[in-house]
Order: C-alpha cells, then sequence, then structure tokens
C-alpha cells in the first residue's frame, strides 16, 4: 500500500507556470510531474555518490625540483614560466 503525504512547496512563479504548462501538455497531473522531477534528480545524485574512484597514473622523476613551492601557486606559475620561455 502507497502512502501519500501531503505537503507544501513554494515554487517560483514563472517555474509554477512553466510545471503546469508542461503537465498539461502531457496530460499528467502537476504532482506527478513534480514527483517525476524529484525521481529522476535522486537518482542522478546517487549515481554521483556511486561513481567508481578514479585512478591518476604516476610517473617516475626526481621529486620536488629546488624553488618550487606547491603552497604558493604564483611562484610555481613563474617557474613553469620560465621554463617554457627557456625551452
Amino acid at each position: 500500500m502507497l502512502i501519500c503525504m501531503r505537503t507544501t512547496i513554494r515554487l517560483n512563479d514563472t517555474l509554477l507556470k512553466d510545471l503546469k504548462h508542461y503537465a498539461a501538455e502531457t496530460h499528467r497531473s502537476l504532482t506527478a510531474v513534480i514527483e517525476d522531477a524529484v525521481r529522476s534528480l535522486l537518482s542522478r545524485c546517487k549515481k554521483d555518490v556511486s561513481r567508481k574512484p578514479v585512478h591518476l597514473p604516476s610517473f617516475k622523476g626526481n621529486g620536488l625540483q629546488p624553488g618550487v613551492d606547491l603552497d604558493h601557486t604564483a611562484s610555481l606559475i613563474d617557474l613553469m614560466e620560465e621554463k617554457h620561455d627557456s625551452d
């Protein structure tokens, strides 16, 4: 047995007008349109949460180069631009 609860929501007037128009065009109730929209949003949110972790490749190298301060991005950009200009 499906239990339905009555609730009140506040919607922007333009959004409500668009929802009512869409409901009429699709021969559905305003409630059905809003329920489907909320279900769709929740479904997308669940997919975002259950995403597989991203594995980033790592490369061998000489580690952090002298003069590089990872906490000071402006100086890092300066060093990269200097290296680019010298190439």
